[in-house]
C-alpha cells in the first residue's frame, strides 16, 4: 500500500510513531492500560481478519476462485456491508460484555451480595 504521494508506507516505521502529548492513563496501575491496549489492538486485528475471510468466503461462492487482486479491490455490496456491520457490532458486544457487566453493576441500585447474606444470617 502506498501514501498520498505514491510512496510505499512502512507499517513498521508506522507502527512505533508516538502521538503527542502523554498517554491517557485510565486505570492505577499501568500495566494494565498496556494490557488493554495489546487486547484492543488484538481484536482490531481480527476484527480484520474477519472481514478478509469473508471477502474470501464470497468472491469464492460468487466466482469459485480468486486472486490477490480480486481480494484487494473487493468493494463488499450493500447487503454485505450491513452484515459485516452487524457482525462487526456483535463481535464488540462480545469482547466488552465484561465491561459492560461493571458498568451495570455500577448503576444497579441492587445491595452487594454479601450485604445481602449478612441481612438474611441476621434473621
Amino acid at each position: 500500500m502506498s501514501d498520498k504521494d505514491g510512496q510505499e508506507l512502512d507499517w513498521v516505521a508506522l507502527s512505533g510513531k508516538r502521538a503527542k502529548g502523554r498517554r491517557p492513563e485510565y486505570f492505577d496501575e499501568p500495566a494494565l492500560d498496556r494490557l488493554y491496549s495489546t487486547v484492543f489492538a488484538l481484536a482490531a486485528e481480527v476484527s480484520a481478519l474477519r472481514e478478509r475471510q469473508d471477502t474470501v468466503e464470497r468472491l469464492l461462492d460468487a466466482k469459485g476462485t480468486l486472486t490477490r487482486a480480486d481480494i484487494e479491490s473487493y468493494k463488499p455490496d450493500r447487503d454485505a456491508a450491513d452484515e459485516r456491520g452487524l457482525a462487526t457490532r456483535a463481535y464488540i458486544a462480545r469482547i466488552m460484555r465484561g465491561f459492560q457487566q461493571e458498568v451495570e453493576a455500577m448503576e444497579a441500585d441492587d445491595p452487594p451480595i454479601m450485604d445481602v447474606v449478612d441481612q438474611l444470617r441476621k434473621e
